[in-house]
């Protein structure tokens, strides 16, 4: 598997993974019926680097990475990750997270922080928790899941020094 930087080719692709999850609306605080112009602007946005991994030409998974905050916050990163349905169970996202752990403090970063992690979302809490990073934040109540009612989102925190 290869992660590179998203290439304007990649649009199509990208939206095909993050339609779905989009659509869901259980993971992200993105509207479920946010237009493919509107997503791939949010995603692709020129504030951030995204990124695709591939295998065999085809696009198993996207990530971004970006500053979590301006000013005196600019030296903590955040990012978000999308696989593909097809490529679950497959390590994508684990390959992604390897990736964004390494090319952050490259871009000078000193942390990563993830500010809004829905409590259901156990595969992925466990993944960044066998990553190092800590729970440092629970908001009670703060997402409403579409099955699960109001449910809790977590900040979670890595620092890199």
């Amino acid at each position: 598997m290869e992660i590179r930087l998203a290439q304007p080719g990649d649009d199509d692709a990208i939206w095909n993974i993050l339609c779905p999850v989009f659509r869901a609306g259980d993971t992200y605080t993105i509207d479920p019926d946010i237009s493919r112009e509107d997503a791939l602007a949010y995603w692709l946005g020129a504030s951030h680097g995204t990124f695709v991994a591939e295998e065999n030409g085809s696009v198993l998974g996207t990530y971004y990475l970006k500053r979590n905050q301006a000013g005196g916050g600019s030296h903590v990163c955040n990012c978000g990750y999308v696989t593909a349905p097809e490529a679950r169970g497959r390590g994508v996202a684990r390959a992604m997270l390897e990736h964004s752990l390494q090319a952050a403090p490259k871009a000078g970063f000193r942390a990563m922080q993830y500010n809004f992690v829905v409590s259901t979302n156990t595969r992925a809490i466990d993944t960044w928790t066998r990553a190092g990073f800590e729970t440092v934040g629970r908001l009670p109540g703060a997402f409403h899941h579409p099955t699960d009612g109001y449910v809790d989102a977590l900040v979670m925190y890595r620092s890199f020094v």
